[in-house]
């Protein structure tokens, strides 16, 4: 792509194309974007300040990811697109635990979402979730009776979130609630962001039944703050690809766990 044609695109499209591009790679160099897109390394860090800044890609020394780290969540463009096989067996098994009738909340995972596609087929039901894909995906299903939990619009997650959300929670009583985690380990699930983990806490007490949602990728990891042990979960739900050592510390924890063939 030559200078003159990027100058004609400007520098949101390149932008949006960088973003594309490093959603899709994970992670790629700043040298790299530079030769694809046929401008400085200068008007390149420029332009990744400024994804960095809105959220949707983080960087590092020589270049930049949209990986999550023990410390920041990866944006939910690039989650959508991550272990998608994993998480449908995940989210096939969780529906086999939903039934007409329920009242089921599900959080602003991605893995939550696999799972509200899967629920258009057992209604009637009540679905609550602060999950804008998840609202918009079922806003048409006649049989589901759908909740929308209100508080601050949040973009990097797409999802509401924030104390109003909290207290909206704090009034429900949900028969199933599924969430998922960034990590799990030593008996805990663990996430990057308090705001995140404050709503998770309350779905959790809002729910008669709480299952947590995880794939393999998140087993034997850590992130910056504990959600809740898991012994606060009713049922974990990882996908066969998990390693055995993974899962003999679930069962010295004492962890109710499935596992969902791939």
């Amino acid at each position: 792509m030559s200078r003159e044609t990027d100058g004609l695109r400007g520098p949101e499209r390149r932008r949006q194309d960088i973003a594309d591009v490093v959603l899709s790679a994970g992670s790629v160099t700043a040298a790299e974007l530079a030769e694809r897109f046929g401008v400085s390394l200068m008007t390149i860090h420029r332009d990744l300040d400024e994804l960095e800044r809105q959220g949707i890609v983080r960087k590092h020394r020589g270049g930049v990811t949209a990986q999550p780290s023990g410390v920041f969540e990866s944006n939910v463009a690039y989650r959508v697109k991550s272990m998608r096989p994993a998480k449908e067996a995940i989210a096939a098994r969780a529906a086999e635990l939903v039934e007409p009738g329920m009242a089921v909340m599900l959080d602003d995972s991605t893995t939550a979402l696999a799972l509200a596609r899967r629920l258009t087929g057992i209604t009637p039901l009540t679905v609550v979730t602060n999950f804008l894909q998840a609202l918009n995906l079922l806003a048409d299903e006649r049989d589901v009776r759908l909740m929308a939990l209100g508080g601050d619009y949040d973009p990097l997650h797409d999802s509401f979130l924030g104390m109003s959300c909290v207290d909206a929670i704090e009034q429900l009583n949900v028969d199933l609630c599924f969430v998922s985690t960034s990590a799990v380990s030593g008996g805990y699930a663990y996430h990057q962001e308090q705001r995140i983990v404050s709503v998770k806490r309350a779905m959790l007490g809002a729910a008669s039944t709480g299952v947590l949602l995880l794939d393999h990728s998140k087993l034997n990891r850590v992130a910056l703050h504990r959600v809740a042990p898991l012994s606060a979960f009713d049922r974990l739900i990882v996908d066969d690809g998990a390693d055995p050592g993974a899962l003999r510390e679930l069962d010295e924890h004492k962890v109710a766990y499935d596992l969902a063939a791939t």
